[in-house]
């Protein structure tokens, strides 16, 4: 009798990934893609000064700022905090000190030469959201969520010795570690790093010492 495995989670070492130009003062790193869904996690460098020209998001996209600030012509995006593009917004990028942002992206971008009557970005301040107890031990704060397609962004805090039993992931996660760290049967994802949790991975995930991450989720967990 054949038996079928069930995915592995997948962690990422972002410090391990190159750097590539994406124009002068602006650097990227591909941390995860998935072509089929045109979904894709990108880290981006920009210099001070550096300005993103002008264009169109077709798609959307989430963009979590880890350093520094970035601005468009509807506010600035601090450290901590999220900005959110929706589909067919237009907008200008820049950043007067320099600022490191991951971003999350369902589709692309093009060029345009004027902004007409484009929906705008939003700008989620965390320090404003509450924390929500999702189990003993785990927080969360909801920053987004697009329930037609059962997308959802969340930060979440685990204190010291916090477990999330087994469950399996019906759809797929990012889970990026902004401090502390958690493990799961693929091992231990440090402070920086990224894990990829596939449609169908089953795991248990805990903490020794207490970790904060970010997560993207496509889809929902269930019990196993």
């Amino acid at each position: 009798m054949s038996t079928t495995k069930t995915p592995l989670s997948e962690i990422i070492s972002v410090a391990d990934l190159a750097w590539r130009e994406r124009q002068p003062g602006v650097r990227m790193k591909s941390i995860w893609e998935h072509p089929e869904t045109k979904r894709r996690a990108v880290m981006t460098r920009i210099e001070p000064d550096a300005k993103l020209p002008l264009h169109r998001h077709v798609g959307d996209e989430l963009v979590f700022v880890i350093e520094g600030a970035i601005s468009d012509a509807f506010g600035t995006v601090t450290a901590g905090n999220v900005g959110y593009r929706p589909d067919g917004c237009v907008h200008t990028v820049s950043t007067r000190n320099g600022a490191t942002v991951l971003a999350f992206i369902t589709g692309g971008i093009e060029p345009v030469t004027e902004r007409g009557s484009a929906p705008p970005s939003q700008i989620f301040a965390l320090s404003e959201l509450p924390w929500i107890e999702a189990r003993p031990g785990v927080r969360q704060k909801r920053i987004w969520e697009d329930k037609l397609n059962e997308r959802r962004a969340l930060l979440a805090r685990f204190e010291p010795g916090a477990t999330l039993p087994r469950h399996r992931h019906v759809g797929d996660e990012l889970i990026f570690i902004l401090e502390g760290a958690n493990a799961d049967e693929s091992g231990v994802v440090a402070t920086g790093n990224v894990s990829y949790r596939p449609n169908g991975c089953v795991h248990s995930v805990t903490t020794k010492n207490g970790a904060t991450v970010l997560a993207v989720v496509w889809g929902r967990t269930e019990p196993v």
